[in-house]
């Protein structure tokens, strides 16, 4: 009796094991790597089985699977291996619209996407595997950022999140945008985003708690990007050992900013110019912005540090603004204050083959941004600077779009100030390699 008990028990103990542990392979489930079919289904069946089973790994093995919109779940890891290819159906009819309940600039109307959780923890994906969005497949429109072109992955209100060493190509419009999440860690990316419009390679938006380490990215429009589409701040988060490439801004915060942005540390990154050109529109132009930080819907800026950078063939290779467009992210709210910029170090940065433009940090009539300190900084700009753009009046442009080329060539060749107060330069190194005109640095 005593024998035939601790069978029963060691039997319930296996089989409890291999439910809950068990790989959940694609190809158990009917995929089947054939682009001409889509695995929707299948892998859909497959997340579902594993988390009946309180979760696991879900596997895409090697091959070419196809698929429209898929949800993860609570305690799930999709696991790309080598090999693997998860291309997004380039037929609009295979993604699913979603209505969150959370509300921000960007999910008041419904949202698709071509991988997707919501109010979930303990998730992940991962592996040496590929996702590509087949984005070109999308006509753009403006602002349907993730409405009639999906997003390649979305997370809102999730918890516990790591993506990490994956390859991403190719979305229709943000690669990945992260909203209101908390512990989000994501690593090792290789990211070319370059096929549409709306092609960042990151969007951090509201989280808190988060790091990005060790990814490399070419992207057609910003790079590493942190925004506030609601009122909740992105804050607490680490930005290291990135390599950034990006048609407009490679590391940036904004531009939508209603919460704002706390505590963030950006290090030992690399901002370069593209080694594929042209861009997808057929253009062949010179990126914008290395570090654009912006407040301009009524958010803060606080208790920013960005060190050991080095920066090469941008036009702007540092903008800092504070604007007031006063844009709500709900619909009949309005942004009854204006935002504030405060307590930002920048240091050891190394910029090369900077244009003409200038760098800017600037605030508005009243509303000056505080506390900033540049140290230890070389900028080599190409000069070229004329008496026209010197005499050229600087609008304020308060409510503006804000964006370093709002003014094009600043009258001065390396920091334009206006607006701020206690602000300490140390240690700049700012050199014309051109000049036309002699204009003053600051």
């Amino acid at each position: 009796m005593k024998i035939k008990s601790l069978l029963l028990v060691a039997t319930f103990i296996i089989n409890f094991q291999q439910g809950y542990s068990k790989e959940h392979n694609i190809l158990d489930f009917g995929a089947v790597s054939d682009t001409s079919k889509l695995s929707t289904v299948a892998i859909q069946k497959a997340i579902d089985a594993c988390a009946s089973n309180g979760g696991g790994q879900v596997t895409i093995p090697a091959g070419n699977f196809k698929t429209g919109s898929i949800f993860l779940k609570s305690n799930i890891t999709l696991y790309l291996e080598t090999g693997a290819i998860l291309y997004g159906s380039k037929s609009l009819s295979d993604y699913k619209l979603v209505k969150t309940a959370f509300l921000s600039l960007y999910t008041q109307d419904s949202i698709m996407q071509l991988i997707y959780a919501e109010n979930s923890s303990n998730i992940a994906i991962c592996g040496y595997g590929t996702i590509d969005g087949q984005g070109a497949a999308f006509n753009a429109k403006n602002h349907d950022e993730g409405i009639s072109r999906p997003h390649s992955i979305r997370f809102i209100r999730c918890k516990d999140i790591t993506v990490e060493n994956l390859s991403l190509r190719s979305s229709a419009c943000w690669m990945q945008h992260y909203l209101a999440c908390e512990r989000v860690k994501i690593h090792g990316l290789r990211i070319f985003n370059r096929s549409n419009l709306n092609n960042d390679a990151m969007d951090i938006d509201g989280c808190r708690d988060v790091t990005v380490s060790d990814c490399i990215s070419d992207t057609e429009d910003d790079g590493i990007t942190f925004k506030s589409t609601s009122d909740w701040v992105s804050e607490n988060i680490s930005v290291t050992n990135c390599i950034v490439s990006s048609r407009w801004n490679a590391i940036k915060m904004g531009t939508e900013t209603n919460g704002g942005f706390k505590n963030i540390c950006i290090s030992n990154c690399i901002i370069k110019t593209t080694n594929v050109n042209p861009w997808h529109d057929g253009m062949t132009t010179f990126p914008m912005t290395g570090i654009t930080l912006l407040i301009t819907d009524g958010g803060i800026m606080q208790n920013i540090a960005i060190n050991n950078i080095s920066i090469d063939n941008y036009k702007v290779p540092i903008f800092i603004r504070l604007g007031n467009r006063a844009r709500p992210f709900l619909n009949g709210m309005p942004v009854s204050k204006v935002g504030s910029v405060t307590d930002i170090s920048i240091d050891n940065v190394r910029v090369t083959n900077a244009h003409k433009n200038g760098c800017a940090i600037t605030g508005i009539p009243g509303f000056p941004v505080q506390n900033i300190r540049l140290s230890n900084i070389a900028i080599q700009f190409s000069g070229e600077g004329t008496k026209d753009d010197f005499d050229r009046e600087v609008l304020e442009d308060i409510k503006g779009y804000p964006q370093a080329s709002q003014w094009d060539a600043l009258p001065a060749y390396g920091f334009f100030i206006r607006h701020a107060i206690i602000l300490l330069l140390m240690a700049l190194n700012l050199k014309q390699i051109n000049p036309i005109l002699d204009l003053p640095f600051i």
